[in-house]
């Protein structure tokens, strides 16, 4: 496993806002499957009946050797492996302009693995004339809490930075109570708001804890769930849709 050394985006759409009126995410751990004709085919079914404006992937898997099979899609990735025929990591992709992308890799390495984690951050602009940020955010695993918490606050400090609305979601990999309360921490620092899912129970959890989240700011939650999806992934997609 190589560190990554390439970023590869596809920006098709630089001069379409975002309908702030009807904003649909998807966030979605993979688990690497993001190549498998049944990942293609559930992710089809899934945006024919989930209207999605923002798809955010953690655990994506890219060939080196061909574009990524996301037709009609602007997508942006933050690998944190990159080995000779593949690449891993997060990505969002949007029917939208990409203002502003952002590729952070964390400064620590997973001690099972000795691999990095990844972050993208990406602007979009709306269509009532803000600017909305999207974190899509794969957290550090298997390190000590003080390695999570500092990975946690490079993020806060980027966010500080933006006065408009916010997206922030991902798989936190908050297993512990410690995570927990630091997570619970940033959101109240940030103003973030947690999107309480229906049908909670096909949320991925480890030790009984939820791990994926999808919050927000300055956005209107109209509708959020879970969507059991049991034979893709070990983590099932969740979404919410927004308004201003």
């Amino acid at each position: 496993m190589l560190r990554p050394r390439i970023t590869p985006h596809q920006l098709v759409h630089q001069h379409q806002p975002l309908d702030d009126n009807e904003l649909g995410i998807m966030c979605w751990n993979t688990q690497k499957l993001t190549l498998s004709p049944e990942f293609q085919l559930c992710l089809t079914q899934l945006l024919a009946q989930f209207p999605t404006r923002l798809l955010l992937l953690q655990e994506a898997k890219l060939a080196l050797s061909q574009r990524l099979q996301l037709d009609g899609w602007s997508y942006a990735v933050s690998p944190n492996i990159q080995t000779p025929t593949h690449l891993f990591g997060v990505l969002t992709a949007g029917q939208c302009a990409f203002d502003d992308i952002t590729t952070v890799l964390s400064q620590g390495r997973e001690l099972t693995f000795a691999t990095h984690k990844s972050q993208v951050i990406t602007h979009h602009s709306l269509k009532s004339g803000d600017t909305l940020l999207v974190a899509n955010i794969h957290a550090i695993n298997f390190v000590r809490h003080g390695q999570f918490h500092h990975e946690i606050a490079v993020l806060r400090q980027v966010l500080l930075q933006h006065k408009g609305p916010l997206i922030v979601a991902g798989d936190f990999n908050v297993w512990s109570r410690s995570r927990r309360l630091y997570l619970a921490q940033f959101c109240r620092a940030m103003g973030l708001k947690k999107a309480v899912m229906e049908d909670a129970k096909y949320i991925k959890t480890y030790r009984k804890q939820p791990l994926d989240f999808i919050f927000y700011r300055d956005l209107k939650l109209r509708s959020a769930i879970a969507i059991n999806t049991p034979t893709v992934s070990d983590h099932n997609p969740i979404y919410a849709q927004f308004t201003r």
